[in-house]
């Protein structure tokens, strides 16, 4: 396990904090302005060791929406994971959280810090609670372009014109999360369900032999043009995904179960298991066996820590 921790400074990133007085003087011209604002704002690339400890919580709610690699949150002593195209809502606390990206395949993100004058009441309102932990969402083009429309304006400095654009851009964006299917018209929608009917179908069939090509006429499309829009929409190519649902897969049994190796692999669609295992280490940087005795490893020092 690799010690480093960093909060930020990774390359290419995106980081602005908005000062306290800016705020203020914002709100002392539009008393409106109070009930929901944005406090820091950041886009993080392939954040390897990204880590962040709060052991007395946040006065803000905090969204993160990962695009790429995972990344993990622990919030009042709950773990959850974080996966590519899912975000999660952290909601004002004074409860222990930490967070960050994943050993192997760190995370890249978009994320907002945002407060206002009763957040407990927001969060009660829009049903924002502790224990949802991270939420699926197909690419979110339209919340990414109003986070870069927040942070090119954050970026001219903080004038009254610049907050106020801001603060009612921070509605939308929240809006593109909690209701996303009301923000895409209805071709788009079409193609997000058809997505979401292909992702549901690969997992529930990991063990069979399919092709971009299966993908393609099982919903009535050209293999180019059904490629193009799953990527648009994950971010990865057909087949790259189910590697990607396939590794997963593999990961919770090794982690969980006995299954020899060989089982796992005809399991998820891999005859042999010596295929399967240099496409797992490829991806996972370990072998299966190796990750197996390292899941349980960490299991028994969190026992032990308990």
């Amino acid at each position: 396990m690799n010690n480093i921790k960093r909060r930020d400074g990774f390359e290419g990133e995106k980081y602005i904090s908005v000062p306290e007085s800016a705020w203020r003087n914002a709100i002392r011209e539009n008393p409106l302005m109070a009930q929901l604002y944005v406090t820091y704002i950041g886009y993080f690339p392939k954040a390897a060791y990204h880590y962040r400890e709060r052991p007395e919580g946040c006065e803000d709610n905090i969204l993160i929406y990962c695009i790429r690699g995972k990344g993990w949150f622990k919030l009042n002593g709950q773990h959850f994971e974080v996966s590519p195209n899912e975000f999660i809502i952290a909601p004002s606390t004074k409860d222990p959280m930490s967070y960050g990206a994943d050993e192997q395949e760190p995370w890249t993100i978009y994320w907002v810090h945002f407060s206002g004058n009763n957040m407990t009441s927001f969060n009660k309102g829009f049903n924002i609670k502790m224990e949802d932990g991270a939420r699926e969402i197909l690419l979110n083009e339209q919340g990414i372009k109003i986070w870069e429309s927040m942070y090119r304006n954050l970026e001219l400095g903080y004038s009254q014109e610049n907050l106020s654009h801001v603060n009612l851009s921070l509605y939308h964006f929240l809006a593109t999360f909690l209701y996303p299917e009301q923000h895409t018209n209805a071709e788009i929608q079409d193609e997000k369900n058809m997505i979401k009917d292909t992702i549901l179908y690969l997992k529930e069939n990991l063990d069979l032999k399919l092709t971009v090509e299966d993908m393609a006429t099982r919903n009535s499309l050209s293999t180019s043009h059904f490629s193009s829009l799953f990527k648009k929409a994950t971010g990865m190519s057909p087949l790259d995904y189910l590697i990607h649902l396939r590794i997963q897969h593999a990961c919770v049994v090794l982690a969980g179960y006995d299954t020899k190796i060989k089982d796992i692999a005809l399991e998820i669609g891999y005859d042999d298991p010596f295929h399967f295992s240099r496409l797992f280490k490829k991806n996972m940087k370990v072998s299966p066996i190796q990750y197996r005795i390292n899941r349980r490893k960490k299991e028994e020092n969190r026992v032990l820590a308990v």
